[in-house]
């Protein structure tokens, strides 16, 4: 009986676990970048439909196609009063304002 080693055994076992180990690598090393991605989902949303809605006084119907992204946002609030846009997406939730005809829209704090 022979012994033969484990990666000539299981070659995509041991590619697997290579290629996952890396993955982690990345994942640590950018995860700064990747926890900021949530907020920018929402606060794009909220600031491209103020100043769709509010700047450039298109229709809401427009508005709503012209931000739609691939990743759904989960609560949309248009206040015409207040001229203020709130979005929520991926656990995070930005608002934005229209602040003048000259400055435009601006996200809130």
């Amino acid at each position: 009986m022979t012994r033969r080693s484990l990666v000539r055994r299981r070659p995509l076992s041991i590619l697997g676990l290579i290629v996952l180990a890396a993955l982690l690598g990345w994942i640590w090393r950018e995860r700064v970048a990747l926890w900021a991605f949530a907020d920018i989902i929402s606060a794009y949303t909220a600031k491209e439909y103020c100043s769709c809605r509010y700047v450039m006084n298109s229709p809401a119907e427009y508005c709503h196609s012209y931000v739609k992204q691939w990743l759904p946002t989960s609560g949309f609030t248009d206040d015409p009063v207040g001229k203020r846009i709130t979005v929520s997406g991926m656990g995070r939730s930005n608002s934005a304002q229209w602040i003048s005809k000259h400055q435009g829209c601006r996200l809130s704090p």
